[in-house]
């Protein structure tokens, strides 16, 4: 049999009724967009630093150790498992179809949160570029919360119809945004290095942001380092492509660590260059508008809006890529009929060979999330950390039933064909450091700060704990929903059905 992953599909019960039409650089883009180290790195480098000054540099290299520990892991998986949903079909593999749902779950609404997060960096970068993009308010911050909100809502309805539309059309739009955001990048990296003020040990310095945390240091580096977790995640939609990949068994584990290195590296440059190139350390733009001041004090206001529509370029990718992967994730629960109207969810257009409902009830939820929030002044920052806080529980939900396999000698799976990507003896110690560093980090980013999710008035317990009761209320709930109401009606769906799946249960 060719090594196009229909062996592996027909393990999980399914037959395959998405096209496969996306090359190697088609799945190394979708990692990469999704992963957009110009929307990350612009979107919070403000946070970094207003929190920890130049020195929250450092969490850069540590974010990409701990994450590179879950990508390796996540390679080896998908050298075995290139399916859509990855994840939550992982977790079914790993473990159980209980601890999958939960996966499932979470990496979905982790999904719809991310699109609406990644959508408001749209308030952060065009009014930069022309005043225009201030449709709401006159720019100087009362209003951006509604003016964000209005821009993010304009580019989900985008990604929705492009996504509805087919996957070739996403691919082609997304591999030519993913080419020129990697060229740019290299070029800013270029320019940047002509106009250093300053050397590399810059990085030393936290301008006092220390003051005020009885842990000194530490206690602001760990706030700021939430700007870098925020862009090293979603590396894994190389895999959830992989039934509409060419050989995604050699394709997708590439993809995931090719997309992560190149992240790493040109974002840790630019934030590096960029500290070294602005006129003023301590220039309080830094810390309100974050690395786009940069740009235009440093290389001019002409060229650093030519960079600046770079990263709207960024952005809009980005968002589709994370529309994408949610789609792929609400598609391989909904033909498990995992979820409410699963049958629907999972049907696939005949003529466009794409779940269309799904990204049109996942624009739906993206875009009523953040109207929700369109008053709040606090909704980058506290939205934005929502999203991370999902993606690394839903990442648990699959290193850590991958460590308890390993230390009983069941994974690697007995009967893997051989010449697949595989950590060998490195196995065991990358997916402990994994789940040590996916434990630690939901913690961080989940403790309940006031510069994270109430920085300003008004002040309220519930605003200061609000990614826990958030967490708390949809994973209990919706994990109670399953148990008692979907649980039961979970089986392959007849149309979805291999011919012969002999592990699985068909509805009928």
């Amino acid at each position: 049999m060719s090594d196009t992953g229909d062996r592996e599909l027909g393990e999980f019960g399914y037959t395959n009724q998405l096209k496969r039409t996306l090359g190697s650089f088609h799945t190394f883009a979708a990692g990469i967009s999704y992963i957009s180290v110009l929307t990350g790195v612009f979107q919070l480098s403000y946070l970094g630093l207003s929190e920890g000054g130049p020195a929250y540099w450092w969490s850069w290299p540590a974010v990409f150790i701990g994450q590179l520990m879950v990508a390796l892991c996540f390679a080896e998986l998908a050298a075995q498992y290139p399916v859509a949903g990855s994840v939550y079909n992982w977790a079914k593999k790993l473990s159980n179809p209980h601890i999958a749902w939960m996966a499932g779950w979470m990496m979905l609404l982790a999904s719809i949160v991310s699109i609406s997060a990644t959508a408001l960096a749209y308030q952060r970068t065009l009014p930069q570029i022309t005043s225009f993009f201030q449709f709401i308010g006159d720019g100087t911050g009362t209003s951006d919360a509604a003016n964000g909100v209005l821009l993010a809502t304009v580019l989900i309805v985008f990604t929705t119809l492009i996504n509805a539309f087919g996957v070739k059309l996403m691919a082609r739009i997304n591999s030519a945004g993913v080419f020129v955001e990697l060229l740019f990048a290299v070029l800013l990296v270029v320019f940047l290095a002509f106009h250093f003020v300053r050397g590399p040990s810059v990085v030393t310095e936290t301008n006092g942001t220390e003051a005020g945390h009885s842990s000194g240091y530490l206690g602001a580096f760990l706030i700021a380092g939430i700007a870098s977790s925020y862009v090293m995640y979603g590396f894994d939609t190389a895999a959830s492509l992989g039934e509409e990949s060419l050989n995604p068994h050699r394709n997708a584990p590439k993809a995931i660590l090719r997309a992560l290195v190149a992240s790493f590296v040109l974002g840790g440059l630019i934030i590096l260059f960029a500290l070294m190139a602005v006129g003023n350390i301590h220039a309080p733009e830094l810390g309100t508008v974050g690395l786009q001041y940069v740009l235009t004090d440093a290389l001019g206001p002409a060229i650093g809006r030519v960079f600046l529509f770079v990263v709207f370029i960024a952005i809009t990718v980005c968002v589709l890529a994370v529309h994408t992967a949610a789609i792929r994730i609400a598609f391989a629960m909904a033909r498990d009929n995992a979820l409410p109207g699963g049958r629907k969810l999972a049907r696939v257009n005949k003529t466009t060979g794409t779940p269309v409902l799904p990204a049109i009830v996942i624009g739906v939820l993206a875009v009523a999330l953040l109207v929700l929030n369109i008053n709040s002044t606090q909704i980058f920052s506290a939205v934005t950390s929502l999203a991370i806080i999902l993606i690394y529980l839903s990442y648990l939900l699959v290193t850590v039933p991958m460590l308890i396999r390993r230390l009983r000698g069941r994974w690697p799976r007995e009967g893997a064909p051989e010449g697949r990507f595989s950590l060998g003896r490195w196995g065991l110690p990358a997916n402990v450091l994994a789940v040590l560093w996916g434990g630690a980090m939901t913690v961080n980013l989940a403790w309940p700060r006031n510069e994270i999710y109430n920085a300003t008035p008004p002040y309220h317990w519930y605003l200061q704990w609000i990614s826990v009761l958030f967490v708390g209320v949809f994973a209990a709930g919706g994990f109670a929903y399953y148990w008692f109401v979907q649980r039961h009606k979970v089986g392959v769906l007849a149309d979805h059905a291999a011919a012969l799946a002999p592990d699985e249960e068909v509805s009928r």
